[in-house]
């Protein structure tokens, strides 16, 4: 077991934990996070996204070793003094968010897109949500959740 001192949502917290336990698990079963879901359990279909560092990364690939000093943030600290962030309100609005197992995923790599490129491309659209798989949208409301979010200038978590 060891001491992990990291920052999740803004709070400074420790966890005690095995090196090697998934940062996915410590969020879900220790933290009860549990918006990040596990999709595949192999760093491909995105549904475990969190930023760490300012880094869009798979949870389900991360020992919590690695995110020790880490400030990471999940989809549980994107609301805004608990309303809906832009991002949220435009995946809602565009029917970007179906059946909710991919939405946290895409959120908080459309928070990584925008900051990389406020106003993107739809070809950067769609090569900044590659990593992250949707099986009920075709994907099309979502570049338009995006869009409209870049439209409307939204802010970083």
């Amino acid at each position: 077991m060891s001491a992990i001192h990291l920052t999740i949502n803004g709070q400074e917290t420790t966890i005690t934990a095995p090196p090697m336990k998934r940062l996915l698990d410590v969020l879900r079963e220790d933290l009860h996070l549990t918006g990040a879901k596990e999709g595949c359990g192999e760093g491909e279909c995105g549904s475990c996204s969190v930023l760490m560092n300012g880094e869009l990364v798979n949870s389900c690939l991360v020992p919590i070793l690695q995110a020790e000093g880490a400030t990471i943030t999940t989809i549980e600290g994107v609301a805004i003094n608990e309303k809906l962030h832009p991002i949220q309100q435009c995946f809602l609005e565009k029917g970007g968010a179906q059946c909710g197992i991919c939405t946290p995923g895409m959120v908080l790599a459309t928070h990584h897109l925008l900051d990389k490129y406020p106003h993107p491309t739809l070809e950067q659209i769609q090569e900044g949500l590659a990593g992250n798989l949707c099986r009920c949208t075709g994907y099309m409301r979502i570049f338009d959740a995006v869009q409209q979010a870049a439209n409307e200038g939204s802010p970083a978590p």
